[in-house]
């Protein structure tokens, strides 16, 4: 079956979108991918997560090709399970936008993710894992966190919002690095200048597609470089305002199978042609670090 002529490639994030709350992918998300890889459509996963959490959910998916992962950071490999492309956060410069943050709201609790596909996710003394089922490994003291190069730092406070807390970054930070939110409890610092439209415009390049060509779905802030770059971006009913106000249509939520919504309508399929997708969640890991899919 041909491609069709609107759009070659689809671009999901995760958490809040494909996802549902309990980290799993509904059956009908599932066909619905299928459906879209029959017409010949790419699908790529546009990610705040880095490379080594994405991992096992890619090969659930079946995935082989291209992923974008950490915010932009990252471009992943599935097939060859290596790094394409990425980009490292000077630690320096995270120490330095740090202290800046601090001076300006007291305290706040960090973590790292390592640069690498086997790379960990580190958390100082008082940081709690936003997704409690991710692995993360804890340091005695936030000096453990730069020994390694990193990609990204995640930033938590007692008291303040999220929103808060992002605007505060953003208004001392300056060049030092790019503040994006991606999720409840994930304030991120990454290098200056990355977004997830930097690194999906890689990704489809290398596939020959242009930004014309691909619809982006989303629910953060961090996605709105996405909607930016993408020739239409779609916002889930559970998204930040933010992003709502910049896409170009609203779906149901991500509970709801909002994207398997979008994508029946845009790439209808034969019910002879329609496969019979069951999924259930599958663990990953063991202990404190196991994760569903």
């Amino acid at each position: 079956m041909a491609a069709s002529p609107a759009y070659a490639l689809i671009a999901t994030d995760l958490d809040g979108t494909l996802l549902r709350g309990d980290d799993t992918v509904s059956g009908r998300s599932l066909a619905a991918l299928a459906r879209v890889a029959r017409a010949g459509v790419r699908h790529l996963v546009v990610t705040g997560r880095p490379a080594p959490r994405v991992r096992p959910l890619l090969a659930h998916l079946g995935c082989t090709g291209l992923a974008v992962c950490g915010q932009g950071a990252q471009v992943y490999d599935a097939g060859s399970g290596r790094l394409l492309w990425s980009v490292r956060l000077d630690r320096e410069l995270a120490e330095e936008a740090l202290g800046k943050i601090e001076a300006e709201v007291g305290q706040v609790f960090a973590a790292v993710d390592q640069d690498g596909v086997d790379g960990r996710t580190l958390i100082e003394p008082g940081y709690r894992m936003p997704h409690p089922t991710l692995p993360a490994v804890r340091v005695g003291r936030r000096d453990d966190l730069w020994r390694e190069p990193i990609s990204k730092v995640l930033l938590r406070h007692a008291d303040l919002s999220d929103d808060e807390l992002a605007a505060v970054a953003r208004a001392v930070v300056g060049s030092l690095a790019t503040v994006t939110m991606s999720g409840p409890g994930t304030v991120e610092l990454q290098p200056a200048g990355v977004t997830k439209a930097t690194g999906l415009a890689l990704a489809a390049d290398r596939l020959g597609i242009t930004a014309e060509q691909a619809l982006a779905f989303g629910d953060m802030p961090n996605d709105i470089p996405m909607f930016d770059w993408a020739g239409r971006g779609v916002a889930m009913a559970n998204a930040h305002p933010e992003l709502m106000a910049v896409a170009d249509e609203v779906t149901l939520s991500n509970e709801d199978d909002g994207i398997a919504v979008v994508l029946e309508r845009l790439f209808p399929d034969s019910p002879t042609d329609r496969p019979a997708l069951q999924h259930a969640p599958v663990t990953y890991g063991s202990g404190d670090g196991q994760y569903a899919l």
